[in-house]
């Protein structure tokens, strides 16, 4: 994409990070212990911290973060890399000046960038020095900007994930072909709090949302956002029975209320209420979970024990 397009890519990524990681978590246990609806993010946060305890104090930012603002472009996002977080891998690799195609190589950037861990991390990539193997005339790759969405858990099942995929490129698409702009009539503090209410509560939380207030996740996602990524599908000339069939399983999601975390949270709570202790009964979880996944059968549809 265009430097003009990276800006209102990331922000609408960024926008919908809340209502995104609700539908899709499937991570609520963590040693044995339930924890949030999408625990690797806070166990994620705290293990790359590399702040002491006075420099968290001070506001300085951790490694792994959000972010703290709205951007006209991915300069910006570089920008804070360079004044926010000091190198850890102090490597030099010797490639200096352009592509063939004529963009800067910017090694050591790119490297200072791979440390720091956003949940929808800015990607530079400027491409081969060779030329195309298709045609021996044709120019080398251009460099080429990109979002990489990273708050995404694996599983439960290859639909499963392919429904949250076909969510965030749709919806994305919708917010930056419309003049909705999200990221225009909303504080980031308040996608922040978006983001970790719903990956604390999953489908059990509430959020803000421009037009709409404070409201269930669940409510926002079935009136407004599941329609609106179906209509970026139709934008991105996804088949519309393709674009039905993925679109149908998160709305089963959300109107059942079960995704990953839910449906291992209430498992594992059946099998402790019949009076298994938590270790017998993470194990009996875990070979039901298992054998659902193997089924492939989208997770909305699972039956509980």
């Amino acid at each position: 994409m265009s430097r003009e397009q990276f800006g209102p890519v990331w922000n609408a990524a960024q926008a919908i990070a809340g209502p995104q990681v609700a539908l899709a978590a499937n991570s609520p246990l963590f040693l044995g212990s339930l924890l949030w609806a999408e625990s690797r993010i806070p166990v994620f946060q705290q293990a790359a911290d590399t702040r002491g305890p006075e420099l968290a104090r001070q506001g300085v930012r951790p490694r792994v973060w959000f972010g703290e603002r709205w951007i006209e472009g991915i300069e910006d996002l570089f920008e804070e890399n360079i004044a926010f977080f000091p190198a850890l891998l102090p490597e030099m690799s010797g490639e200096t000046g352009t592509t063939a195609a004529g963009a800067p190589k910017l090694a050591e950037l790119l490297l200072h960038n791979g440390t720091v861990y956003r949940w929808n991390r800015p990607i530079y990539d400027p491409g081969k020095d060779e030329k195309r193997h298709d045609a021996g005339t044709s120019p080398a790759l251009p460099a080429n900007l990109r979002v990489e969405n990273r708050l995404l858990p694996a599983g439960p099942t290859v639909v499963d994930m392919v429904a949250n995929a076909a969510f965030f490129f749709g919806l994305v698409k919708y917010l930056v072909s419309t003049e909705e702009n999200p990221w225009q009539r909303m504080s980031f503090a308040v996608a922040r709090t978006n983001f970790y209410e719903c990956a604390r509560h999953g489908l059990n939380a509430s959020v803000y949302w421009p037009g709409y207030g404070d409201v269930p996740v669940t409510e926002l996602l079935d009136r407004h956002l599941l329609p609106a990524a179906r209509h970026g599908l139709e934008l991105l000339e996804v088949e519309d029975d393709v674009a039905d069939h993925y679109l149908a399983v998160l709305t089963g999601r959300t109107r059942t209320g079960q995704n990953g975390a839910t449906w291992m949270t209430r498992s594992l709570g059946r099998y402790e209420e019949s009076g298994l202790a938590r270790g017998t009964a993470l194990a009996r979880m875990v070979a039901e979970y298992g054998k659902h996944m193997r089924g492939g059968n989208p997770v909305h549809t699972w039956p509980l024990q």
